[in-house]
């Protein structure tokens, strides 16, 4: 248990993941919070009115708590087994309990609030400032002037949701592992990669099953839809996938209405209007006009864009025979389109981008960036075999360290779906010292095979220079409080740093640094990598849309009425809500989204997808610097460095973003680029 209840003594205090007994995160925490508790107590004596005293004091109180459950969430995520898994649910009432202590504790916002009042005489740093503000608000946001009974309400609303949050993730978990597509005939499987086919196989061996056996895995179900020519398996598959989060044993439902219902009784009892409200102060975008109103601009802009697409991609099912495009068709023939207007698909490319050198790639673009140096380090503890350790360090003169760099990249039954950057240990102040920050990147893609290694997708490298980017956030962060490091920024901010990442993916100089054909040694053709720009216009408009029908599926789920509310059907909803935004002729064939929909009901996005959108505004304008002065400008890339990256929430994102653009944003950067 020491090894959750204290930071090691390994090298650069690395996580002890060998010692670490994953049946007692628990017990661990509930000794974390008796402490806490303890100097709480403490804490309360005290009537010292300074920032170090305030502030760093009440950092300090939790630090064990902090280091517990950052380890246990990032693990719920990347390696939920089941004895994890069997802790979730009082986990998180343990915490929450502890933290809504602390929050609505009258003593703790007195002595926040004397503190604020007198910030004019304290002497303050910007940062401190900054931290002093964010505070004081969150406790205000948290119930802090609430009173009675309407303090035990917020407690136990805080409390339901966060527990709805675990178990609509772990739905989608379990239920994304329970499915599965079973074929026994090979013959109906033209058009697939052997590589696809050989994992179906050996996965059909596993589960002692005659054929192949296909998993929900993304890298299994995304180029099975772009290349199957056996469209009712399309279909099939296509079903399956849509049964994420609906199955009997595992359905999302009545997680999804309840969650709503008590976000919405949440933000009314902490005097906002409704949970769009509460979420938006502490955005960029301010407020649901902003949001709606940038949601309809982009909306006019793509849907004609995004209708002719459509009818492109339709005419060629049409040769076919398909009069009845649908959903399980829109993959396959992208992928035919694409093809045919710009001369490459994913299997063309896949040879030039096994992951060892992609890694390479993420390696060689920070080191011509920002001075980066990347070295493995096999002696650490891990928390599974497939995971690899980096030591990051900072080289000009002499090399100075920065942090520990973890990289988990493929597929297992205790990982949920997609990609995200997680800190396991952040950056700032901790027992005394500021310490520098242990992250990792977490991401599904395929799995090397006895014949092949693993080759990723032009989209999956994308992917991968995305999360990096979090992860130079964090890595790179330089402040001094873990409140506002690395990436705790506005959620429409955050995504900056990660989305400008993949513009390098799509440059010549940038792709010479590590595309090669694995066999061959040879470089990408000249003819494909204009091709590979030019895809930044490809199929952009229903692109756009779907984005956008995910932001305003958002948005309209937390601005409902509470007749509304009680009335909720998820699928009926979502279905009425993204008609607008839809060309097939049948509407009822499209999937619910809803029901798997992590981003809003599990990860944190809820009335904020939109910020997807609003950070691809802000980092096509930011690389449009970039393109000005070249790509591996030192001197543009130390300003964001500098402007960004070193800033996390140390000041407000717009005055970051003039600092290194020396101009607010021009959305025009990103309309032009998506030919929109």
């Amino acid at each position: 248990m020491d090894a959750l209840l204290n930071i090691s003594n390994l090298k650069f205090n690395a996580i002890d993941f060998s010692n670490i007994d994953e049946s007692q995160y628990l017990e661990a925490l509930k000794k974390a919070i008796k402490i806490s508790e303890d100097n709480l107590e403490a804490y309360k004596k005290s009537n010292e009115n300074t920032f170090e005293s305030v502030i760093e004091g009440l950092d300090a109180l939790s630090e064990k708590v902090d280091y517990i459950s950052s380890i246990f969430y990032s693990m719920y995520s990347a390696h939920a087994t089941e004895t994890l898994r069997s802790q979730s649910q009082e986990f998180s009432k343990e915490l929450t309990a502890f933290n809504n202590k602390v929050s609505l504790d009258e003593r703790v916002f007195e002595r926040i609030k004397n503190l604020h009042a007198d910030k004019e005489n304290q002497n303050l740093s910007s940062e401190q400032s900054r931290v002093l503000e964010k505070y004081y608000s969150d406790l205000v946001r948290n119930g802090a002037l609430l009173e009675g009974d309407d303090k035990d309400k917020l407690k136990d609303l805080n409390t339901k949701l966060s527990e709805l949050s675990l178990k609509f993730s772990d739905n989608v978990l379990q239920s994304t592992n329970d499915l599965f597509l079973h074929v026994k005939n090979k013959d109906q499987l033209n058009g697939l990669p052997e590589y696809l086919i050989e994992a179906a196989s050996k996965k059909a061996v596993d589960e002692k099953k005659e054929g192949f056996v296909f998993t929900l895995d993304y890298p299994v179900f995304i180029p099975f839809m772009k290349m199957c020519k056996n469209r009712e398996l399309r279909k099939e598959f296509y079903e399956v996938w849509g049964q994420r989060g609906r199955t009997e044993k595992y359905n999302n439902k009545e997680n999804i209405i309840h969650e709503i219902k008590l976000r919405d009784e949440r933000s009314k009892l902490l005097g906002f209007d409704n949970h769009v409200h509460f979420t938006l102060e502490k955005r960029m975008a301010k407020d649901e006009k902003t949001v709606l109103d940038f949601i309809e601009n982009l909306y006019s802009r793509a849907f004609e864009k995004g209708k002719k697409e459509f009818n492109e991609i339709a005419s060629m099912a049409k040769e076919d025979g398909i009069n009845d495009f649908s959903p399980w068709d829109m993959s396959y023939y992208s992928e035919k389109l694409k093809e045919k207007v710009l001369s490459f698909n994913d299997e063309i490319l896949k040879p030039y981008f096994p992951v060892h050198q992609a890694m390479n790639g993420i390696f060689g673009v920070a080191e011509k960036l920002f001075n980066l140096e990347f070295k493995e380090n096999t002696d650490l503890p891990k928390y599974h075999e497939e995971v690899k350790v980096y030591e990051v360090y900072e080289v000009y003169e002499e090399s100075k360290y920065l942090g520990l760099f973890y990289v988990d990249l493929y597929p297992r039954e205790t990982k949920k779906p997609g990609a995200w950057m997680t800190n396991l240990f952040d950056q700032g102040l901790f027992e005394g010292e500021v310490r520098r920050p242990h992250v990792a990147i977490v991401c599904n893609f395929t799995k090397p095979t006895e014949k092949t290694p693993s080759l990723l997708t032009l989209n999956e490298v994308l992917t991968l220079f995305h999360e990096f980017g979090h992860a130079l956030h964090g890595l790179l962060s330089k402040c001094k409080y873990r409140a506002v490091s690395g990436t705790s920024v506005y959620w429409d901010f955050v995504e900056l740093p990660s989305q400008i990442m993949e513009n390098w993916v799509k440059e010549k100089e940038c792709l010479d640094l590590f595309a090669a054909n694995y066999e061959t040694g040879e470089k990408i053709p000249e003819d494909i990598l204009s091709k590979i720009k030019e895809s930044n216009k490809f199929l952009e408009g229903l692109a756009t849309l779907r984005q956008l029908n995910f932001a305003y599926l958002d948005i309209k789920y937390h601005t409902l009425s509470k007749e509304k509310l009680d009335s909720l059907d998820p699928e009926k909803f979502e279905k009425e809500i993204s008609e607008r935004f839809s060309f097939y002729d049948d509407k009822n064939t499209s999937n619910i989204m809803s029901y798997s929909f992590g981003h809003l009901f599990a990860g944190g996005y809820s009335s904020g997808y939109y910020s997807y959108k609003w950070a691809e505004l802000l980092e096509a304008d930011a690389f449009n610097e970039f393109l000005k002065a070249g790509i591996f400008n030192k001197e543009k890339a130390k300003s964001f460095k500098e402007n960004i990256l070193e800033k996390g929430d140390s000041e407000d994102p717009l005055i970051l973003f003039k600092k290194f653009k020396g101009a607010l944003p021009d959305p025009n950067a990103l309309f032009e680029r998506a030919g929109l």
